[in-house]
């Protein structure tokens, strides 16, 4: 047995290979020596070996008659293969899956955030067909740790499915893997048992944790596929924390700092609350987002009788709160607020809450209490890495807010103010709180680990599927009929179960990185060397936004060097090491600002657009990227990069230009930066880097001389909570993104920046509508 938060590989040999990581970590080696995360593009692919996960999972539906049902299910994946039944197997041999298939390469995944189901709160992860909406389905998870964790798995059998139609095979099975998920049909009769069923990776701890009442933790997920890596941010920020005050007595380890830079500058005073808390970031997450009165009153002085007026799309929802201040203020009326909670979770497993005052019409000010707006804040919880297995979890939770008060000085240079009996104080206290209250209970410091367990089927020979039915699809969602076939004893007495208890409820960090190193020789060799570079002269080429003067220009945009960002360097794989981004290898020559009445895909095919003008067909290589902003109406900011010399074949550029779409999606990332902006807006978007392909849906368009990547920002509902608070300041933001190849083997590496944009204070009102008639294939 291999230790706990290990991977199993089962390469094509029969030989076994076990890789320590944390679950889902993708980049392991196959028994060739590649990485195994390259998808369909020739990069390992993922053909080299077999992964395996399991664990329990909700399965939501609705009958025949219109009735939600919510049943506890048993997920097993093995590679691009999927069966679900209702008991464990490996408890109980004999079982027969209820549901199995393939997962096919147009299987869309997306994680749609918290829902309320069976009097409690569950994270949901929906299903569906990109060629087909009617077929989708849910399944659920109890925390949002253990969501992500499946997501990645289906990724992983996506992966797997890609590779084995890139390898070919027959006519019946390329239809079949092209057929994707039948999500609406009955469920296929299977006469075997899979076999092959080994060693597995657990996701979860089973029924018995989804269902209890009190919480316990998953293990850390630090996913670095799926993000930039480190710690920190991936752009620099000009912030410059000073320690003003630490917390003694029961409660030291808490730190609260104030921003020098941003008091300066004369934005007011920023400041923040920091510990270091014995738990992960889910288990955090959870105990900060539960509303449980008896829960909240051990750590929380403010809003403890809270509750829950309304949810939005899983990620954002309304809270009233009522207090009593008499142990704030010497006034004695009652006090009540409602703000909103907006909640990311970042790639690499950090949690980011916006909280902000609001308004609701289900709770106008009522007689006998004051209404009070509460103090804009935002929560960052991230993951510490463990310096041994043995090393119980931690994470760093910071508390930041923003106080327009002329009593935090004094408060600063005296032992005792009034701001010490202010609700901005008490915000602050909550970290305090909250690192107390989890050390106090030693429930949080288990860890629940991935554990890699024996089955009692190892001693059936290893092998593929050989159902003759093999190639049927996977169903998550059911029709009637199918209903009717689980909705059996077992799932009548697991349901009085759930009625009784409660499901468990349950980002980007925030840091300066500063390395100096110059700028990055990996785009050496990207382009062609042997052909002789043209020249690229901007003024030819004019797009509906117009270039800037400067920062103080406004709707406008600039083109600024790599240096701001940070990128994997040369020894990234051996410490993790990041170096300064130098010039971007390709020149942003143009940038479209439209509006459309919905997103709109293949814009370089319009013949109005750059890529079929004159001087763009000249063009060795254009690099269009349209990102479609969700809005009333919607809105595409298309860049358009050029390169002076054709893409060489062999480079990273080359592969990922002439990839397949898998392979495209593994290695897409961008590095945004709020560089001057309101501070709430920052903390949503972050500085650091996101794979695309992963976090939103990406349509890619090779043809001729460019290769045009579409990004649907509204396929993710955290996307877009995220971009509708960012136009709602818009106009007073100067950002800065990156675009980049993410590097994942040593060859690949050191990273470099392919191209950069600033956009000043955009105008909604100067995009320029796009008549789609008038785009041609």
């Amino acid at each position: 047995m291999t230790s706990p938060g290990s991977k199993k590989v089962v390469p094509g040999d029969g030989s076994e290979k076990n890789h320590s990581g944390n679950l889902g970590r993708r980049g392991d080696l196959n028994e060739s020596g590649s990485s195994s995360s390259g998808g369909g593009g020739g990069e390992g692919g993922g053909g080299g070996g077999t992964f395996e996960y399991f664990g329990q999972v909700y399965h939501l539906g609705s009958n025949k008659i219109g009735h939600d049902y919510c049943h506890l299910r048993f997920l097993f994946i093995r590679g691009k293969y999927v069966e679900m039944y209702k008991r464990d197997p490996h408890e109980n041999p004999d079982i027969k899956p209820i549901r199995r298939g393939v997962i096919g390469p147009t299987m869309m995944v997306e994680e749609l955030g918290r829902r309320k189901v069976s009097h409690g709160d569950v994270y949901v992860i929906r299903f569906s067909n990109r060629l087909d909406e009617r077929k989708k389905g849910e399944i659920a998870c109890a925390t949002a740790g253990e969501a992500m964790k499946w997501v990645e798995a289906f990724d992983e059998a996506k992966q797997q499915a890609e590779y084995a139609l890139s390898r070919g095979g027959s006519t019946r099975t390329k239809l079949s893997m092209e057929a994707n998920i039948d999500l609406e049909g009955h469920r296929p009769r299977v006469r075997r048992y899979a076999y092959g069923l080994k060693k597995l990776i657990r996701i979860g701890q089973g029924p018995e944790t989804l269902l209890r009442q009190s919480s316990t933790l998953v293990n850390d997920v630090r996913g670095d596929s799926f993000y930039g890596g480190g710690d920190n941010g991936d752009a620099i920020e000009a912030h410059e924390w000073k320690c003003v005050r630490t917390i003694n007595g029961m409660l030291a380890g808490v730190r609260i700092f104030e921003d020098v830079a941003n008091f300066k500058a004369g934005r007011g005073f920023l400041v923040k609350a920091v510990a270091v808390v014995e738990a992960s970031a889910d288990a955090v997450f959870e105990v900060i987002s539960k509303l449980d009165k008896h829960q909240r009153y051990e750590w929380d002085t403010v809003t403890g009788d809270s509750e829950l007026i309304d949810s939005y799309e899983g990620h954002y929802d309304v809270i009233y709160c009522v207090y009593d201040p008499k142990y704030l203020s010497r006034w004695q009326s009652k006090r009540d607020f409602i703000f909103s909670r907006q909640w990311v979770r970042g790639q690499d497993g950090t949690y980011t809450i916006l909280q902000f005052p609001a308004v609701h019409k289900k709770r106008p000010p009522k007689s006998g209490y004051r209404r009070t707006d509460i103090t804009p804040s935002t929560w960052e919880i991230r993951n510490l890495k463990k310096r041994s297995d043995a090393e119980p979890p931690s994470c760093l939770v910071t508390h930041m807010l923003e106080i327009h008060s002329k009593r935090w000085c004094k408060w600063k240079r005296t032992s005792y103010s009034k701001f010490e009996k202010t609700i901005p104080y008490a915000l602050l206290l909550q970290v305090a709180g909250l690192k107390e209250y989890i050390g106090a209970n030693p429930a949080f410091k288990y860890e629940a680990s991935s554990t890699v367990v024996q089955s009692k089927l190892s001693d059936i020979p290893s092998g593929e599927y050989v159902d003759e039915e093999m190639e049927e699809q996977f169903y998550d969602a059911t029709d009637s009929s199918s209903d009717e076939e689980e909705s059996d004893e077992d799932d009548e007495e697991q349901d009085k179960k759930e009625i009784k208890v409660k499901l468990k409820n349950v980002s980007w960090a925030i840091a300066s990185l500063s390395l100096k190193q110059p700028k990055a020789p990996g785009a050496s060799y990207e382009l062609d060397t042997s052909v002789d570079p043209v020249d690229i002269d901007p003024s030819q080429i004019q797009g509906s936004l117009r270039k800037g003067n400067g920062d103080k220009d406004s709707n406008c945009w600039n083109s600024p060097s790599g240096m701001g960002f940070m990128i994997r360097g040369k020894t990234y794989l051996k410490d993790n090491a990041k170096v300064m981004g130098g010039q971007p290898l390709l020149t942003l020559v143009s940038v479209d600002w439209l509006k459309v009445d919905k997103a709109v895909d293949n814009i370089a095919l319009h013949p109005k657009c750059l890529v079929q003008s004159e001087p763009g067909k000249k063009l060795p290589f254009i690099l269009v990227i349209n990102l479609q902003v969700p809005a009333k109406p919607n809105y595409c900011l298309v860049m358009y990069y050029a390169a002076d010399r054709p893409v060489s074949e062999s480079s990273s550029l080359g592969k990922f230009v002439n990839g397949s779409d898998s392979y495209r999606d593994s290695r897409f990332k961008l590095i945004p930066s709020i560089v001057q902006g309101y501070w709430m807006v920052k903390r949503a978007v972050g500085t650091k880097a996101c794979l695309l392909g992963k976090a939103v849906t990406c349509k890619y368009l090779r043809k001729d001389n460019f290769l045009e990547i579409d990004v649907d920002i509204g396929s993710s509902a955290v996307a877009r909570s995220v971009i509708g608070l960012v136009l709602g300041y818009v106009t007073s933001l100067i950002v800065d993104l990156a675009i980049l190849i993410e590097g994942k083997e040593e060859t690949e590496l050191p990273e470099y920046i392919l191209g950069t944009v600033r956009l000043n204070r955009i105008e909604l009102d100067s995009a320029v509508s796009f008549e789609v008639r008038d785009l041609t294939e």
